[in-house]
């Protein structure tokens, strides 16, 4: 190749700023879309900025965000899981059963780490036979899930025969309602896993496994990833982050309710998820995770 043909060959194109913008706009349509409706809610709704709507507002987030982050890896894996709602409900009846038992009356502090740690094991197990349906018979994941979608709050509602379960710990129900620097307590447990989750996606392999398995399961498997491995790990994290959710709602609460606790989560965390960056297709994780 000759001097001439060298100087003829075209430069590669500079991005512009018009040109950025308009990627960051179809990349992250939706999270550009909620920031578009919060500045509006800013403009025009009465008291919006006020510490006591702050408040109100991270109270009513506080689940569905640390729920939607467990379905952010789960979509971005390439599944879903329609059974949150259901380990939310099943984790919020296990706790209190545990520490209003004869145990954890008369061991009130060992009661109370025993019911939070089993109950969010149990929704972590749970999480698990998700995996284990998915991954190992490869069973679709909205029919896997569906399967504890049912039976998860069916559970629930046998342990507690279908009736409310009251109580007064006020260790417990500071979960949900207590304060921390003037901050929900239920807030600050967010943050410190959306931190976790997104330093573990960032500076582990399972990152960019996860995404690996999302975008092409046949060609990761081909290329060493331990795709079992994977899904049973991101299902598993599904289910606990479920549990946490529901021991916040029920400390919330004062109260176990096996029919209505997580009713709907799914849908809320999906759209949370999806509202955050992540692709129903999988194969890519939010702007603010990714490598």
């Amino acid at each position: 190749m000759n001097s001439s043909t060298l100087a003829e060959s075209p430069k590669p194109k500079v991005p512009t700023v018009g040109t950025k913008i308009a990627s960051q706009i179809k990349n992250n349509g939706a999270l550009w879309a909620f920031f578009l409706l919060l500045v509006i809610n800013i403009l025009i709704t009465p008291n919006f900025l006020q510490i006591q709507t702050l408040y109100v507002n991270l109270t009513q987030v506080a689940t569905v965000a640390i729920v939607a982050i467990g379905m952010t890896l789960v979509i971005a894996s390439g599944g879903i899981d329609l059974s949150v709602g259901a380990l939310m409900a099943l984790a919020g009846t296990v706790a209190p059963m545990i520490f209003l038992s004869d145990f954890g009356v008369a061991n009130p502090e060992l009661g109370l780490f025993v019911a939070i740690v089993v109950a969010i094991s149990a929704a972590g197990i749970a999480g698990l036979f998700n995996g284990f349906l998915i991954s190992k018979y490869k069973i679709q994941p909205i029919i896997a899930t569906l399967i504890l979608f049912i039976s998860g709050r069916g559970i629930a509602q046998v342990l507690t025969n279908g009736e409310l379960q009251t109580f007064d710990n006020p260790s417990f129900e500071f979960i949900g309602t207590g304060r921390v620097f003037g901050v929900p307590v239920q807030a600050w447990i967010t943050l410190v896993l959306a931190l976790s989750i997104a330093w573990v996606l960032k500076r582990s392999i399972y990152g960019r496994f996860l995404l690996a398995v999302g975008g092409n399961e046949k060609a990761a498997e081909l290329a060493g990833v331990p795709a079992t491995k994977v899904k049973l790990m991101t299902y598993m994290v599904c289910g606990l982050l479920a549990g946490i959710a529901g021991i916040i709602t029920t400390a919330i609460n004062s109260a176990s309710d096996a029919n209505q606790t997580g009713q709907l989560m799914e849908l809320d965390a999906i759209s949370a998820a999806i509202v955050g960056g992540v692709l129903l297709t999988g194969g890519r994780l939010p702007s603010l995770v990714r490598f």
